[in-house]
């Protein structure tokens, strides 16, 4: 069977997300280097993403596009990292609820007031996220404290909340606060954070030289 794991990323890009999720798994895989502009607007990348975006995946025959949706196939497809509840465990929900929650209101809420878009008083019952501070102070309820967002063990979730959060504090559509940069210390202080951030760092550096491919 065709196993082989293949990762389409950029390096400025939420590639960076998956990045650390293939590190922190631990298993190997091949690279794919898209441009922005043309090979991730071509016909043989849109068979994998019709969207033309990255992140994505290829596992044998399987394809997963969407960060978050990758990061959590790979705890199931690699269940030996532990790097997701079991499907058994009460845990399991925080472990759902954060991860999407990230994916869905934080995302929509943060990319919402990066374009200046206001959503009116009598409208926010119609957008998932109601408001941005309602959705930035449930998330810091969420990475309040010394544990992580689905119990004492650090999760596939942590790779996507604490990814989310850093390169919203990094870039301003997040504001700083103290708990989420205690959160976003600790876990991206683990070896495989690190190292998938100095792959990335690397490769865009040679991108930028004109080396990569």
């Amino acid at each position: 069977m065709n196993d082989e794991l293949v990762f389409y990323t950029h390096p400025m890009s939420r590639g960076r997300i998956a990045r650390w999720m293939l590190e922190e798994v631990g298993q190997p895989y091949r690279i794919e280097v898209l441009d922005f502009a043309t090979s991730m607007k071509s016909l043989s990348y849109r068979a994998i993403n019709p969207m033309g975006k990255v992140p994505a995946i290829r596992h044998g025959d399987t394809v997963v596009t969407e960060a978050a949706a990758i990061c959590a196939y790979l705890a199931d497809a690699f269940p030996q990292a532990g790097l997701a509840p079991p499907p058994s465990s009460p845990l399991r929900g925080p472990y759902y609820r954060w991860m999407f929650f990230c994916a869905g209101p934080v995302e929509a809420a943060v990319t919402n007031q990066a374009l200046g878009i206001s959503i009116p008083e009598d409208r926010q019952r119609m957008v998932g996220y109601g408001t941005l501070a309602a959705t930035l102070d449930t998330l810091e309820s969420a990475v309040a404290g010394d544990a992580y967002v689905a119990g004492d063990r650090f999760t596939a979730a942590d790779v996507y909340v604490g990814s989310q959060l850093a390169w919203g504090m990094m870039f301003g559509t997040i504001e700083k606060r103290p708990a989420y940069e205690r959160y976003v210390r600790r876990v991206t202080s683990r070896p495989a954070a690190a190292r998938a951030a100095q792959l990335d760092d690397e490769l865009g550096a040679a991108l930028k030289s004109g080396q990569g491919g």
